[in-house]
């Protein structure tokens, strides 16, 4: 009975692991594509809210690729894997706290047709990831981290539409660095998060 009992909880776990691979195959491809949809975009708008929106989305795609590898992979692995992942966000805030900074001594009005058009893509794009991961967010450090950088895109994908109808009000460029300086702190902030579960799950794992 016993032996049974093990042999259908293996089972489980197989196909859970194949689930999560599949999903993050999935949003790994979608997030490599909006990457370079994006940047291009945002280098062509001027918009320092859009970058944010590529930049996450390059680091999304790579840490999809390196949970691929570490799925069901021991806690530690995990964990490990979930730091580098929290220092991918971080990078991303530094290099949209440079894009603000430039943009603050360089003002510029946002290209408003191509940062509205590549926002609402990417929104799409973002939101749907979100919904594939949803259902494996409490399985372990590993998919909960993924989690979480895709619900900040989702977030992120709201935020700059928001400061493309600022830019469309105000015709100027100071809704697009709010909206971007609003975005490097929930940068921070989520990478914080992912740092403090990462390092607990190494602690409990030690």
């Amino acid at each position: 009975m016993a032996d049974s009992c093990c042999g259908g909880c293996n089972a489980d776990l197989t196909v859970l692991h194949a689930a999560q691979r599949r999903v993050l195959t999935i949003v790994l491809i979608i997030n490599a594509l909006t990457f370079v949809g994006v940047l291009t975009a945002a280098l062509w708008s001027g918009s320092s809210s859009l970058l944010s929106g590529g930049l996450d989305n390059l680091g999304d795609a790579l840490a999809y690729g390196l949970s691929l590898m570490v799925v069901g992979a021991s806690v530690k692995a995990q964990a490990r894997v979930a730091l580098f992942k929290a220092s991918l966000i971080l990078a991303a805030a530094l290099a949209v706290a440079a894009r603000i900074g430039w943009h603050v001594l360089h003002p510029v009005v946002p290209t408003l047709n191509v940062m509205s058009l590549a926002a609402l893509a990417n929104l799409a794009a973002n939101a749907f990831c979100l919904f594939l991961l949803t259902p494996h967010r409490d399985s372990n450090v590993n998919m909960a981290s993924v989690w979480e950088c895709s619900r900040n895109d989702v977030i992120e994908g709201v935020a700059v539409l928001l400061a493309a109808g600022g830019v469309w009000l105000t015709n100027a460029g100071w809704p697009d660095l709010a909206i971007a300086a609003g975005l490097l702190v929930m940068f921070l902030r989520s990478a914080a998060r992912v740092f403090r579960r990462a390092w607990a799950e190494l602690r409990n794992a030690a």
